[in-house]
């Protein structure tokens, strides 16, 4: 290859894209903790559990709207635009099909949780959906087609037109309604940017296009996708139903916190990574080299932030959200390292979509998320402490047994349980020490986290000193840039 063509390999789009998309993600995430920041000091925990109390049931049919067609069209080796076209209508469909559902059973759904109040929210969330359905298609062919610019653009601006929304409603009273606007601004906000950056209008659907593959697919990542989110969820829908509202506002705010980093970082990284991995699955070496560099930029950057928001709890959500969220520390910290094994697991994820094992995937489904059901159910006996310890614990189990179900596949089980095991004794290492010396030297909580990150610094660089592997590990993250160059990543 040419060097005038070497711009154009995996390893450069993978490279722009990871500047584009991480870019976007600063802008998203300061836009999410500058909403969770003013909404929460405007509302209550109350407010909150209404939400989280109708979305954890009707999140099950945004699994279902998708129906795991957005990966299967990334994923495909070839997708025509009659197979486009038709993919589009089948998640409008769907889309449509459950917001009529969902109006039908919002009476069941407030019946439920003895709660009146949520028949009008559940009504009018229901509309999500069909803008979500009709969105599908145009988010997934902007992914395809490696645009990660252009995905980047539409999330800003559908997160800041969901959070304009929201605060401005909740500066008028509208209390947890302003929340339901936040909702809904979203997802017109995002359908709208994505109309104009697709500039794509989908034909009739035709019966004489083959789609039993992609169908095939997506119904066994939906099918993976259910049971995933039953399991995630099921902590909220426990708490909800056994301890009201308010309760489930402080639970699912510690959630929100929790998985802010999870859900800001892993969303763009698996938005690069699937389409890269897609097409060097043939290509073991290479192959390799991207799944384990990916793993580990992932890793210290959601690790390292979950471990300093773990260790600096108290202070952080105290001056952050205000004194009527403490009883949320405790259960953040427990949250915080479930999040840690959940992002631990998502090459796992990777290498089951990029590989095609949607099958595999939803077995292994099958056979370890009842066993994380049972440990919450246990765990609720205790409260909402005993809910997180269990999820912590179940997300543990899982990483290291989704590795085990994937030692047969190509994929370097053993290089990503090392990349892990290593990242993550690392940081709690660090935050440990941080935790110590910010209680040793602070005597309030603003001086507590106003010297927290110099000591998660000076922590950071004491651990890279003493240990060889970790300091390896963070020198990988430091040549990012060189590794992912087109000469390693070539064009297909």
């Amino acid at each position: 290859m040419s060097a005038v063509s070497q711009p154009k390999g995996l390893g450069s789009i993978a490279a722009r894209g990871a500047v584009l998309t991480m870019g976007g993600q600063g802008v998203k995430i300061m836009l999410q903790f500058c909403g969770i920041v003013v909404l929460a000091r405007l509302l209550s925990p109350d407010d909150y559990g209404l939400l989280a109390m109708v979305v954890v049931l009707t999140g099950i049919g945004e699994v279902v709207r998708d129906f795991g067609l957005s990966s299967a069209a990334v994923q495909a080796d070839t997708l025509c635009l009659q197979q486009r076209s038709n993919l589009f209508w089948i998640n409008s469909a769907i889309g449509l099909s459950l917001a009529l559902l969902v109006l039908g059973i919002a009476p069941a759904i407030a019946a439920f949780y003895s709660e009146p109040r949520l028949v009008p929210i559940t009504q009018v969330l229901a509309i999500t959906f069909v803008l979500n359905g009709i969105s599908t298609q145009y988010r997934a062919q902007l992914n395809r087609s490696m645009r990660f610019g252009n995905l980047a653009l539409v999330d800003i601006i559908g997160m800041a037109g969901g959070l304009g929304t929201g605060v401005f409603m909740a500066l008028n009273g509208f209390a947890y309604w302003a929340l339901v606007g936040q909702q809904l601004a979203l997802s017109v906000a995002t359908l709208c940017v994505l109309l104009v950056s697709a500039r794509w209008l989908p034909s009739l659907p035709r019966r004489s296009v083959p789609m039993r593959a992609l169908l095939r697919y997506g119904g066994n990542l939906m099918g993976t996708q259910l049971i995933a989110y039953a399991t995630r969820n099921l902590d909220s829908l426990i708490i909800g139903y056994r301890f009201g509202a308010e309760s489930l506002g402080l639970y699912n705010k510690s959630y929100q916190l929790s998985m802010l980093p999870l859900n800001q970082i892993n969303a763009p990284a698996t938005t690069i990574a699937l389409p890269v991995l897609s097409r060097l699955q043939h290509e073991p070496q290479r192959y390799r080299q991207f799944l384990l560099h990916g793993q580990t930029v992932m890793l210290h950057v959601i690790v390292g932030l979950l471990s300093f928001a773990a260790a600096m709890a108290e202070p952080l959500i105290l001056l952050v959200l205000g004194p009527q969220w403490a009883p949320a520390v405790p259960i953040f910290r427990i949250l915080a390292v479930a999040g840690i094994f959940q992002a631990a697991s998502y090459a796992s994820y990777w290498v089951f979509l990029s590989k095609g094992l949607t099958g595999q995937h939803l077995r292994f489904i099958l056979i370890s998320r009842p066993v994380l059901i049972v440990c919450i159910l246990f765990g609720a006996l205790w409260g909402m402490a005993g809910v997180g310890i269990a999820v912590a614990s179940g997300m543990a189990v899982m990483w290291l047994w989704g590795l085990r179900f994937l030692r047969h596949s190509g994929a370097p089980v053993l290089g990503m349980l090392r990349n892990g095991l290593i990242i993550i004794t690392g940081h709690a290492l660090c935050a440990g020490l941080t935790w110590f010396g910010a209680h040793t030297w602070g005597d309030s909580h603003a001086l507590q986290l106003l010297i927290s990150v110099p000591l998660m610094a000076a922590s950071l660089l004491l651990t890279c000193l003493i240990w060889p592997l970790f300091r390896n590990s963070v020198a990988l993250v430091l040549s990012s840039r060189t590794l992912l160059r087109a000469r390693h990543l070539p064009d297909q």
